[in-house]
């Protein structure tokens, strides 16, 4: 954890543009000043992968491979916790991809995608996703997974009040973030990927999510690991401070990682299960 009150950080993927980390008042958590009053600019890159299917370079294929693996391990992670496969709601679904291999695994599953993009490729797929949470008047879900979309999210609080709204007593949510104390982001400082700022607008640890939502009352049943996570940002971080797709040192640094978080738990991204309930804490 870093001890100074704030510190600079680029969008590299994007505009070059410097923002500012600060040190949230009261949560172990960092906040993106400033925040950017339109943020799609900042989504509109060939290389924002999540918003694309593309896998012409060796880095979009290994990509999509691994993510394809990860479709499969997230739906058994979720068997776990969830008895039926009742409905289910993927915010932040991009292409498509995770609603429809919930489909295929027998979930009653939809999804939400902001971005115009992203969408249309979700219907070259044959989904129909909708574009905010204002499609589901009055309906409630078993499960709602955002797979490394609460940080681009610019209400937070009124997101998580939403999210809680949408689930049915008992549901479960499930959430997948980068983590500020990883072994990678300490040693890639300013140049770290899972800052991504400005389209990350907050940056949690475990603590700030447990204590974020409990606020909200939803209790955190647990927390699991994406080991492939810090190969893939080690990979951007190295593009990020020499310019250059440094394979070996990314394979390294993503090893050094996860040996790191084994003793730690401070993986480079982790998956949050976390359950609504009407009990106060």
């Amino acid at each position: 954890m870093r001890q100074n009150e704030s510190f600079s950080v680029k969008d590299y993927a994007v505009t070059g543009e410097s923002f500012s980390l600060k040190k949230h008042p009261d949560l172990n958590m960092w906040l993106t000043e400033p925040m950017p009053k339109d943020l799609d600019p900042y989504y509109q890159s060939e290389d924002y992968i999540s918003h694309s299917d593309a896998s012409d370079s060796l880095f979009e294929k290994l990509y999509q491979r691994v993510k394809k693996y990860s479709l499969n391990k997230k739906l058994r992670l979720l068997s776990r916790y969830s008895l039926r496969k009742g409905r289910l709601l993927d915010y932040g679904a991009g292409t498509g991809a995770f609603v429809k291999q919930a489909l295929k695994g027998g979930w009653q599953a939809q999804g939400v995608e902001p971005n115009n993009r992203a969408r249309i490729h979700a219907q070259n797929k044959g989904l129909s996703l909708e574009q905010n949470w204002k499609g589901f008047p009055n309906e409630e879900f078993d499960l709602i997974t955002l797979w490394h979309v609460l940080e681009h999210l610019p209400d937070l609080h009124g997101s998580i009040s939403r999210i809680r709204e949408l689930l049915k007593p008992n549901g479960i949510l499930v959430l997948a973030l980068p983590n500020f104390n990883s072994w990678d982001a300490q040693h890639y400082g300013p140049f770290w990927a899972g800052y991504d700022v400005p389209r990350h607008l907050w940056h949690f640890s475990r603590e700030s999510v447990e204590e974020l939502f409990r606020a909200h009352k939803v209790e955190l049943l647990g927390t699991h690991p994406l080991y492939f996570d810090a190969f893939y940002v080690s990979l951007l971080s190295e593009k990020y401070r020499s310019g250059k797709m440094r394979w070996i040192a990314a394979i390294v640094n993503g090893i050094r990682s996860n040996a790191s978080a084994m003793v730690s738990g401070e993986y480079s991204s982790l998956i949050y299960v976390l359950k609504k309930t009407e009990n106060a804490f």
